[in-house]
């Protein structure tokens, strides 16, 4: 039997309740994978985050409920914060390696701010008929890339009132579904949802990697290169998008939930 330090906390949130919560389970050497996926499983959070320490930085590793994935960007804020509080407190910035490359996360005032990688959409030239089915309602545009579909909306309140049939989805061919839309005058520049139950998450409350896609498309879209965008799920979220030539840097605040030990 062995005991490990665990946190929880809510991920681009101002307060408890808030983001999307994430576990993170600092290790000395990595585990079996059953055993992390088992710990995700029992955790029955969007996502725990596994870092290991490697020379100065640390190495990153992210499971849902059902499997692990490629990238996970709250996870990742998650576990910027874990380090720069408990167990760097000295640093500014802490860099991870992972499947999807070097991922960073530095102080920014009272936010951190994560560098995360630049993906661009890109058209589907026959979307399948069972997406716009499984969403309720059709897109006006549908992109992809790698394992999620990239569904645009006229308006927030279109995206806001999608009831997805969430068994519909799991049988697409890719396991997320990235719904957006500009955003209301005033509120923000555009506002999101994400749906993963292909990955054992029916909907995401607030999904970093979805914005490795979502800042490229509307920084074209709206010619710019700063972004201010909200997760328009229940618990709800906002990031602050900065649109680089390489990679998006988003920014968010991080509320501290539990600091906890379990047995394995």
């Amino acid at each position: 039997m062995m005991k490990l330090p665990i946190y929880q906390v809510d991920a681009f949130a101002r307060t408890v309740f808030g983001g999307n919560p994430a576990a993170v389970v600092p290790l000395e050497s990595w585990l079996y994978d059953t055993t992390m996926q088992q710990i995700a499983a029992e955790n029955a959070l969007s996502e725990t985050a596994f870092i290991v320490p490697k020379g100065n930085e640390w190495e990153i590793r992210w499971f849902t409920p059902v499997q692990e994935v490629e990238l996970c960007g709250h996870a990742t804020l998650a576990s910027g914060w874990v380090v720069l509080t408990h167990l760097q407190p000295r640093r500014e910035v802490v860099r991870f390696a992972s499947k999807s490359g070097e991922l960073s996360v530095a102080r920014a005032g009272d936010r951190l701010a994560m560098e995360l990688p630049r993906w661009m959409p890109e058209p589907v030239a026959a979307p399948p008929p069972a997406l716009a089915r499984a969403l309720g309602r059709a897109p006006t545009e549908t992109l992809a890339h790698g394992s999620k579909y990239f569904c645009v909306y006229e308006s927030a309140s279109d995206v806001a009132a999608l009831q997805p049939d969430f068994a519909a989805l799991r049988t697409l061919d890719r396991y997320g579904v990235i719904a957006t839309a500009p955003g209301a005058e005033r509120e923000c520049d555009f506002v999101s949802r994400f749906f993963a139950p292909g990955a054992g998450v029916d909907e995401d409350p607030v999904t970093g990697s979805a914005h490795c896609l979502l800042v490229p498309y509307w920084g074209r879209v709206l010619n710019r290169s700063t972004l201010y965008g909200k997760q328009i799920s229940a618990r709800g979220g906002e990031i602050w998008c900065t649109l680089g030539k390489d990679a998006v840097t988003l920014a968010g605040h991080v509320a501290p939930y539990l600091v906890g030990e379990i047995e394995v």
